[in-house]
């Protein structure tokens, strides 16, 4: 065999099957990772996110090669990186809805809590203990307290006044309401 043959996809193939060498799969990847990029970038659209499939595609081209009859190489590389990048893009996409979903539920849980929360209650017996308690808030926590409940300002009203997002004041709100109830129970209100 020439020195020639020696570099066809085929030898390297060949050569790798038979020797595990690393050199050898880098010699013939090499020959094609602008097409592993090309088409990673296609399908996901982000140079950092296709730089790092082509790294990962290496990497899965050491335990993919032996299990798979390999007629061309090039051909086949294309379809694991497209293969590749769309499970990459299915990944993602089932991250993005189980975030939406979990946002979705403490939003939920965050508006049923404030119908049963101490604040939301008319005591005469805790208007003293619950002013002390709301001056030991975070200040942050402190001013949603104040401006939703006691200037019964609404959550746009908020983010406006505090510049924050609404997120931010949502969770303000809700931290602040927890850290009021631990700070009733610890006076003993009775609530």
């Amino acid at each position: 065999m020439n020195i020639k043959d020696q570099h066809t996809d085929e030898y390297l193939l060949q050569s790798f099957r038979e020797s595990a060498n690393l050199d050898l799969l880098g010699e013939l990847y090499n020959k094609y990772m602008h097409l592993v990029y090309g088409v990673c970038l296609k399908y996901l659209q982000d140079r950092e996110s296709s730089k790092d499939a082509v790294m990962q595609i290496f990497e899965k081209l050491i335990t993919e090669i032996p299990k798979n009859d390999i007629k061309n190489f090039k051909s086949w590389l294309y379809v694991v990186s497209k293969n590749h990048s769309l499970m990459h893009l299915r990944s993602e996409k089932t991250k993005g809805e189980q975030n939406k979903k979990f946002i979705i539920e403490q939003e939920i849980f965050m508006e049923y809590e404030e119908v049963v929360h101490p604040i939301d209650e008319d005591k005469p017996d805790m208007d003293a203990a619950l002013r002390e308690c709301i001056e030991r808030l975070k200040d942050e926590q402190q001013k949603c307290i104040q401006l939703f409940y006691l200037e019964e300002k609404s959550y746009k009203e908020i983010c406006e006044l505090l510049k924050l997002e609404e997120k931010k004041v949502k969770s303000f709100l809700q931290n602040g309401k927890r850290n009021l109830k631990l700070c009733l129970e610890s006076k003993n209100v009775r609530q």
